[in-house]
């Protein structure tokens, strides 16, 4: 008798490869997509140190799916699903399985794209894409900035602060971008707050305009984050704008933010950054300087400036490490470096703080 248990998969197999053929016959495809990136890191204060192992220093753990289909005539159907994970420890990251995106969508190669669902908003790319040392722990990043109102809405509502002065990620989120012309873009997104009888109540609202030719690269973001009938405490206005120019393997760039707190708190302040990176073969050097001003209280400014450099083994696999030193004002608090600070590291009469990281990252 043949053995009828090892066949019961047959069936089901043979009619996914079927699908899958037919998908890959009227121009459909599914990627799966990833960055393991693991760093280990030393940070010395005023009263101690620690040695930890963390992830993400160039770039979030992650592990996504992303499809694309043909429509014909020019328009197209997308979705992304993207999971944070955490290397140190195995878990996910956000606090949720597809927590760093989760959207579908349909576009236009002449009209743009339209999609639906949790995803980056255009504040967050400018953040990270203006800033030599990115959103992450690894140097003195964008993340500095912001201990004044950084914050992710969702629904509206405060989620686990960004630290980069604004939000990351907007869930409840319809979404326009547009097509590029002439080296112009722009997109904006709400974020619905689905509150009872109150349309508005909560709601984010987020756009950004960005032009790109050659060497140069400007761009601008706003967020205004409503608050509203649930979380009056929540609303707040960010405001960026950034620049970037090469020079050859020369790049420097930079970025002044801006918060205005609305709710009773009034945490209001500003930031800003510059840096520079120089590419040599499979090498990068890259410097940055980052200040954090924070209006509300006196005495609460932090400085940092950091030195990194990047190898790269191949086109998949990075390594890469950085020195950063951040002068933290007697009232700056251990909020304002772009990574989780123990407490115990730091005194009152001696706030600043010495980072150096050596870290991998591979793609897939």
């Amino acid at each position: 008798m043949p053995d009828r248990s090892a066949l019961r998969g047959w069936p089901v197999w043979l009619g996914l490869s079927a699908l899958a053929g037919a998908a890959q016959a009227q121009g459909s495809s599914v990627t799966v997509y990833g960055v393991a990136d693991a760093y280990l890191t030393g940070i010395w204060g005023g009263a101690g140190s620690i040695t930890q192992l963390q992830s993400g220093g160039l770039s979030g753990s992650r592990l996504g799916f992303r499809g694309r289909e043909d429509l014909g005539g020019g328009l197209y159907a997308n979705f992304v699903l993207e999971t944070g994970l955490n290397m140190d420890d195995g878990t996910y990251g956000q606090g949720a399985v597809f927590g760093r995106q989760s959207f579908v969508g349909v576009g236009s190669t002449s009209l743009g794209a339209v999609t639906l669902g949790r995803q980056y908003t255009g504040f967050w790319h400018v953040t990270d894409e203006f800033s030599e040392f990115s959103n992450s722990g690894n140097g003195p990043s964008s993340a500095v900035i912001g201990g004044f109102g950084g914050y992710e809405p969702v629904r509206g509502s405060l989620d686990s602060g960004t630290g980069n002065g604004g939000p990351a990620r907007l869930n409840n989120a319809v979404k326009y971008e547009s097509p590029v012309w002439a080296g112009f873009r722009f997109g904006m997104q709400g974020g619905f707050g689905e509150v009872v009888d109150d349309a508005s109540g909560n709601r984010v609202l987020d756009a950004y305009a960005r032009y790109a030719q050659g060497p140069v690269d400007i761009a601008a973001a706003y967020v205004d984050d409503r608050g509203g009938s649930v979380l009056p405490d929540a609303a707040r206005r960010s405001y960026i704008v950034a620049a970037a120019y090469s020079f050859g393997n020369l790049k420097v760039r930079g970025a002044y933010l801006e918060v205005d707190d609305r709710s009773s708190f009034n945490q209001d302040g500003s930031g800003w950054w510059v840096g520079a990176d120089y590419r040599l073969g499979t090498s990068l050097v890259k410097i940055q300087y980052v200040v954090n001003a924070p209006s509300y209280v006196s005495d609460a400014h932090t400085q940092g400036i950091g030195l990194g450099y990047e190898y790269s083994l191949s086109r998949r696999t990075t390594l890469y490490t950085s020195v950063s030193y951040f002068k933290n004002d007697v009232n700056a608090g251990l909020g304002r470096a772009s990574f989780t600070i123990p407490s115990g590291l730091t005194t009152t009469a001696d706030n600043d703080l010495t980072q150096w990281v050596g870290g991998m990252r591979f793609t897939f």
